[in-house]
Order: C-alpha cells, then structure tokens, then sequence
C-alpha cells in the first residue's frame, strides 16, 4: 500500500503544475506551496522552501521553476543564488520532465561526490554526468549569496558556468542531443533562494529580467 501511494503522489506530481509569477514573467512549477515570492530590502526574492526529492524510477530532479518562455537557444542566465543547504541547480535546453540538461552548483567538489558540482544530462532515464571531474566546487559555503552566470549555445551544444567571476572547470560540456529548450532553477533535493534573475538570448536581442 505505501508503494501504491508514493506512485500516485508521484503521478498527480507530474501531472499538475502551477505558476508563480516574479522577475517580470511567470514560472511553471510542480506545486506552487513549495516556492514563496518575497520583499527583501525592496528586492524580489524567490524562495525554495520544500525539498522534495526525486520520484520514483529514474533518479533525476524535479524540484525547479521553469521559466515560460519560448524554447531558447544562444541563452545566458544570470541571477545571485543563496544555497540553503549544500546546493542548488540551473536547468537549460528542457523539452519535458524526462528530457533536460542541468547544472548542479554544491559546496562539495566532484571528486568527493561526483553526483554533485557538474553538469548532468537526462534523456529518458537516469540523470548522468557530461562534464569532467576536476577543479574546485562552485560554492565555497552555504548560506550567503553567490553570484552565477550560465551560458549555453544551443549550436554547439556548449555550456559554461561562471560563479563570483570564477569560472568552474566541472561546469563545462558539450551537448548536441537536445538543442533549444526552457530554462528553469532549482535543487535535487534541498532548499535555497534565487533573485535578480535575467535571462538574456541573442535570438532574438531581448532581455527578459
């Protein structure tokens, strides 16, 4: 019987999604209770207040707030993240729950943990890992705002992350699987806060904050 249940928890997961609405655009996400938009010092914050971990089945994330935007590809996403625990993600090139790149930014280093401080891939199953394994972690502590810029071109399939002006060797690949897509942020399985987003594509020159 508890089988049964975590699979319709799951099921009704993936099948609802709610919006939020900050930065100037609304966000898709998988329960809205889980996020709160707030004031702080007369700056928007979004906060990431429940960790819900991965479902059920393949093991990959599905806690973020997907930007509803038309599919990007020539993107750069540029926010401060403040990790409330180990650490948080920045999800690009996403067509569904099951096919998506992301960007894991944690406090540990790859080789310590090489589930964590990559870039990872999904494509129908389990998460699994692009990018090397060296270099430092991309934060240094938890709890402070850190600055983070990810940039990806969805022609070369290139994508870089770049935290407190320091670029980070264990966030770079190549992807040409998937291409274009949305945009999002988030964590695995733990809690944070995200402000001053911008998302800026030379698609088409806009800047959408």
């Amino acid at each position: 019987m508890k089988l049964v249940a975590i699979l319709a928890t799951a099921a009704a997961i993936l099948s609802a999604a709610d919006t939020l609405e900050i930065f100037g655009r609304q966000w898709i996400v998988p329960v809205a209770t889980d996020w709160q938009v707030v004031q702080e010092d007369g700056t928007q914050v979004l906060r990431l207040v429940k960790n819900r971990g991965p479902l059920p089945g393949p093991r990959r994330p599905i806690q973020f707030a997907l930007a509803d935007a038309r599919d990007l590809g020539d993107v750069t996403v540029e926010l401060d993240v403040k990790p409330l625990g180990s650490s948080l993600l920045l999800v690009f090139a996403y067509r569904d729950e099951a096919h998506f790149n992301y960007a894991h930014l944690s406090t540990d280093t790859a080789v310590k943990q090489p589930a964590h401080n990559g870039i990872f891939h999904v494509y129908g199953g389990e998460r699994v890992r692009i990018s090397a394994d060296r270099g430092p972690a991309a934060f240094h502590e938890r709890g402070r705002w850190h600055h983070v810029k990810l940039t990806h071109d969805a022609a070369t399939g290139a994508v870089g992350v770049i935290v407190d002006g320091e670029s980070v060797p264990a966030l770079q690949a190549v992807d040409l699987s998937l291409g274009t897509g949305k945009v999002g942020v988030g964590s695995f399985d733990e809690t944070g806060e995200f402000k001053n987003i911008r998302i800026t594509t030379t698609e088409s020159g806009s800047v959408q904050r």
